[in-house]
């Protein structure tokens, strides 16, 4: 009977262990496939984010917005012909800056980088991205900057050298980014703090 009785003990023991083992492994396999659905979220992101800043609606079509894509695309296409937006980048990349800013039509340039900041969110945050409060801000706010450093691109100089239209939004767009990455941080330590 004692016999018995500890055969019986050491089945239900296994039993037990087994479904443990079956629970723990079943667990850990669920941890390894959101550990790696998360990386290539990530991933994902990243990808449609980088094809949103090569041009803006190539993004919203690797998410299957189409609509909204070709809509961008064209509006890119539109406002970067009426600006003579080519023309001025390859005048900049050249070094003729005061012919870059003759070449300019700034009524147009001024909603490139709102078009082109929006289109990058947008794309971003239908791949998953931006899910965390106020992920929007640094995006918000380098529109706002870059169109401030069109508007001023024809005159401002720093340090004597006159930057022009691309490189002093460039230079207002990354200043934008980092602003609202500040303003983010700070309003999320403020409402943690509250």
């Amino acid at each position: 009977m004692d016999c018995i009785c500890i055969l019986y003990i050491y089945w239900k023991y296994n039993k037990v262990t087994c479904i443990l083992c079956e629970k723990l492994t079943i667990t850990i396999s669920n941890l390894l496939l959101k550990v790696r659905s998360d990386e290539m979220s990530k991933s994902r992101c990243v990808e449609v984010l980088c094809w949103s800043i090569a041009f803006p609606g190539f993004g919203q079509f690797l998410n299957g917005k189409f609509l909204k894509g070709l809509t961008l695309l064209l509006s890119e296409f539109i406002i970067n012909t009426q600006a003579n937006l080519n023309t001025v980048i390859i005048s900049s990349f050249h070094g003729e800056i005061d012919q870059a800013i003759h070449q300019t039509n700034y009524q147009w340039l001024m909603f490139y980088p709102c078009v082109y900041l929006f289109g990058m969110w947008d794309a971003y945050r239908d791949a998953g991205g931006g899910n965390k409060p106020y992920s929007f801000l640094p995006f918000v706010i380098s529109a706002y900057f870059g169109t401030i450093g069109v508007i001023y691109s024809s005159t401002l100089q720093i340090m004597g050298i006159k930057l022009g239209p691309i490189w002093l939004s460039i230079l207002f767009l990354l200043i934008g980014v980092t602003t609202g990455l500040i303003v983010r941080n700070s309003i999320l330590k403020w409402r943690k703090e509250g």
